[in-house]
């Protein structure tokens, strides 16, 4: 009985924990989305998130953006790239801190087409 007890509330305690993490809700582009440019790139989160570094990059080598947004917490990121974007696979990795002081990353690729 405490067994079962004790076991129920160390899964009720790992939900709440793993429920409590911001996550990226959506991205533009989407996620391996193949687009004829990209003006901007843009994140939305569940909950607050301080964006502490984001990267954009291109066949391994960095791709230098612009970023809209500042370092404090909010729901939407946005950057533009510094200049339109040639053909190719690209990927924006991006570093965070959680409203509640996790740290976080994610990231999502996406293609430009000729």
């Amino acid at each position: 009985m405490i067994r079962s007890t004790l076991l129920a509330m160390s899964m009720a305690l790992l939900a709440a924990a793993a429920s409590a993490h911001s996550k990226t809700d959506g991205t533009t582009p989407a996620d391996g989305a193949t687009v004829a440019e990209v003006p901007m790139l843009h994140m939305v989160f569940d909950a607050p998130m301080r964006v502490i570094a984001a990267t954009l990059t291109e066949g391994g080598a960095d791709v230098a953006i612009e970023r809209g947004t500042g370092m404090e917490p909010t729901l939407e990121f946005h950057a533009v790239p510094a200049a339109p974007l040639s053909p190719g696979t690209y990927r924006l990795d991006w570093r965070g801190m959680a409203e509640d002081g996790h740290p976080m990353q994610g990231g999502f690729g996406f293609t430009v087409s000729e």
